[in-house]
Formats: C-alpha cells, structure tokens, sequence
C-alpha cells in the first residue's frame, strides 16, 4: 500500500508514498532488508498538518516506533 521515501531520524518519522488509502487507526507492517515491525498509526500528517485520511498517490508523515529506510515497503494489516 506504499513505499517509504525518507525517514527523519530526530523526530522519529516517515515520510510514506502511498498507493492506496490509509486512515489514523489501521495497522500497518514496515518491512524491508533490515527492517520488520508492525504498528497502529497513531498520528499522520500531509506538508506539517494534521489529517485523519489520506488517498492513493499522497505523500504522508507517519510518526514511527523504530527505524525504517528509503524504498521499505509499506502493508496494511487487515
């Protein structure tokens, strides 16, 4: 359901391409090379404001728990 595209180590987030939609509550599974965990979002954000939703194609802020890494692939856990 998306890709990450860059991660901001200080503040513990990742920006995510998506390519399908996502909303604050669903679960989510980052996983990659070095990279595997499972998490609820919790917070989300689209160019620094707050959005509950957001659409196949947005560009996005998730806050994280651990480390993620440019091109980690992006799943919703149903």
């Amino acid at each position: 359901m998306g890709r990450v595209s860059n991660y901001f180590s200080r503040i513990g987030v990742a920006a995510v391409q998506l390519s399908a939609s996502l909303k604050i509550g669903d679960t989510v599974r980052f996983r990659g090379s070095k990279t595997d965990f499972s998490q609820v979002v919790e917070s989300m954000e689209i160019e620094r404001r707050p959005v509950a939703e957001a659409g196949a194609g947005a560009s996005v802020g998730i806050k994280v728990r651990e480390k993620v890494r440019p091109n980690d692939e992006v799943y919703k856990v149903t």
